[in-house]
């Protein structure tokens, strides 16, 4: 696990100072993909080892007093070169979004972007709160949504302002436009480090053939 490095669902620790901080960590991947945590080991990859068990009575701080709602998780301890390391592992949560305390303590909502934790936008925590409501949505192709598609078929992405910009539509109305598309698995978001982009979705979910579609599917 060490040799994979740091990526999307691993991160290694060299030792948990700072519930507040790990409680990123936690809230990130069960907001994202899942993941572990490897407590003990040097960004390097070098074992350094947990000397008690005080690091595992912080991730349980982290996880159930600073991420709201709470994450759950579960603990594997590894032996090598007489040393210890603490696995902590993570499901993705079908309770998400998952927020922990930013540099601030404010609240935030963080998921994971290759080996980094970043804040995730509104459209994005609304897409995640639209999941868990029972009732199913409709499309509905308008100019915005026509001139949108339109323009990601030629040029593949495009930015929150460019978009309220080339249709000419508040920023509130293009929130909602996206959070539906998005929602409705015809476009996905593309998160970086300095910017947020919307695309295409690459694997769009299309209905059974049994399926009872809206009248005017």
């Amino acid at each position: 696990m060490i040799l994979e490095g740091e990526h999307q669902t691993q991160d290694f620790k060299f030792a948990i100072t700072d519930t507040k901080k790990i409680a990123r960590s936690i809230a990130a991947f069960a907001n994202t993909d899942g993941g572990r945590l490897l407590i003990g080991v040097k960004d390097n990859g070098k074992i350094a080892g947990v000397e008690s068990d005080e690091e595992y009575y912080m991730i349980e701080s982290a996880a159930n007093r600073h991420c709201r709602p709470s994450v759950g998780f579960k603990t594997k301890k590894w032996e090598a070169d007489g040393k210890t390391v603490l696995e902590i592992i993570i499901e993705r949560s079908k309770n998400r979004p998952h927020t922990a305390p930013d540099k601030d303590t404010k609240p935030t909502v963080y998921v994971r972007v290759k080996d980094q934790n970043l804040v995730a936008n509104r459209i994005l925590t609304e897409v995640w709160k639209r999941e868990k409501q029972p009732s199913g949505s409709l499309l509905k192709i308008k100019y915005a949504e026509s001139k949108l598609l339109t323009y990601l078929g030629i040029h593949g992405y495009i930015t929150f302002s460019k978009f309220c910009g080339m249709a000419n539509i508040s920023p509130r109305k293009a929130e909602k436009i996206l959070i539906n598309l998005i929602h409705m698995k015809v476009i996905e978001m593309d998160i970086t480090e300095t910017q947020i982009f919307y695309k295409m979705n690459s694997k769009p979910e299309y209905p059974e053939p049994n399926q009872e579609l809206p009248e005017d599917w």
